[in-house]
């Protein structure tokens, strides 16, 4: 009897709110499904969409957080400055959507076609969606995501209520932002993509990390007590199934976090891609604009809590890092891996910005406006003040929603894409 009153007086192991709202996103994804089946309403298709990409959403970043735990894990370990880790492997973490979004696109539009028009066709479509989502959410990353952290910050924080920006952030990961989305205006401006281009992304990406490198050696060499990091990864765990396991972190332990949540992310993934498409059809739309918002903003949901949980821990480096990297990633790897693979898959054939009729891709020369005012500006704006508070954070946020209104309107015809 004392046993059975010891077993129910025993605290029980409780799932966070994500878990619950997964479960109702899961539940209105089946009834929107159901009642689609039944009726022929946008509404319906649209609830259907919303609730699902919810869903997918929060699995994402189940994935990525205990990824994250164990990328930090091993940053700590090798004694990275928290803006370096910030800038690769947290930005790793929270971008892996971005690639393996870009992979499925165009892999999957190559795989369902044999001859070779269609090919290039698909080929074009694929890395479009791929353009799309990376582009979109280098957008939101850099508008979006310190925004809402000034917003957050400014009523959580009421000693600092604003995301300061250091000067060896803005100087170092700044100035790798400006120079990488330059480069993708050069290749957004090219009537081809050759698979050489996401070479030379790739070549880029690796003296990004150099650089990073020579940054860690100094900070190594000014490093005095070796030992706080030592004892800091060793307490670190990471968090699991929706919170219910916490996971010591070693190095056994960390490589199969990072291997079974990097599957799981590209499982969420494919869903993703398979939404998009799916959603582009039902909608008449082409997937490009349904990219540059829905998957855009789906694939960048890792981006957000990560850089929303440094800020509200004070660590605002690591945030802003965070979000310049994910960028660097984004357009380095989340664009040119896809390029490469596209490339092979056609017989190394380039891939047709400019189509035979001569107009531009659908969707790429608003997005190469955008992406060239939208970046001048934020760049601009934290260049010149070194920190966003609520009031630049509304403006970035307005800055946001005319891209949106932008997408939203060239996805209906109403405006030339």
């Amino acid at each position: 009897m004392a046993a059975t009153e010891n077993n129910s007086n025993r605290p029980k192991k409780k799932l966070n709110s994500s878990f619950r709202i997964f479960v109702s996103a899961l539940v209105l994804t089946l009834v929107f499904f159901l009642l689609s089946n039944q009726y022929s309403s946008w509404l319906i298709e649209l609830g259907f969409i919303l609730s699902a990409c919810a869903a997918i959403s929060i699995l994402i970043a189940e994935a990525c957080d205990p990824f994250s735990d164990a990328a930090q894990w091993v940053g700590i370990r090798l004694r990275l400055p928290p803006s370096v880790r910030g800038a690769t492997l947290d930005a790793v973490a929270s971008s892996m959507p971005e690639l393996f979004t870009g992979l499925f696109f165009v892999t999957i539009a190559l795989f369902g076609t044999s001859d070779d028009q269609g090919q290039m066709l698909a080929s074009a479509e694929g890395y479009g969606s791929t353009v799309a989502t990376c582009a979109g959410s280098s957008i939101y990353n850099l508008i979006l995501i310190p925004a809402l952290c000034a917003i957050v910050v400014s009523f959580s924080r009421r000693d600092r209520p604003q995301i300061e920006v250091s000067r060896e952030v803005i100087h170092r990961d700044g100035l790798w932002v400006i120079f990488t989305q330059a480069g993708l205006l050069v290749f957004l401006f090219q009537e081809k993509l050759e698979w050489w281009m996401g070479v030379a992304a790739l070549l880029t990406y690796l003296v990004y990390v150099l650089h990073l490198y020579l940054a860690t050696r100094q900070f190594r060499n000014q490093l005095a007590e070796i030992e706080i990091a030592t004892e800091e990864a060793d307490s670190k765990t990471a968090s699991v199934c929706f919170g219910y396991f916490n996971i010591r972190l070693n190095g056994f332990t960390s490589t199969i976090v990072i291997i079974s949540a990097t599957a799981v992310a590209a499982f969420a993934c494919y869903l993703l891609v398979d939404l998009t498409n799916q959603s582009a059809h039902k909608l008449g739309v082409s997937p490009f604009f349904v990219a540059v918002i829905l998957t855009a903003a789906v694939s960048s949901i890792p981006d957000t809590f990560m850089s929303l949980g440094s800020a509200r821990r004070g660590d605002d480096a690591g945030a802003m890092s965070n979000v310049f990297g994910s960028n660097v990633f984004d357009v380095c790897i989340g664009m040119s891996i896809p390029l490469i693979v596209s490339c092979y898959l056609h017989q190394w054939e380039p891939i047709e910005l400019v189509m035979s009729n001569g107009e531009t891709m659908n969707g790429v020369v608003g997005l190469r406006i955008f992406l060239f005012i939208l970046t001048g500006v934020a760049m601009a704006c934290m260049w010149h003040l070194k920190h966003i508070n609520r009031r630049t954070g509304i403006l970035f946020c307005a800055l946001y929603a005319s891209f949106v209104i932008y997408a939203i309107l060239g996805a209906l015809e109403l405006i030339p894409a």
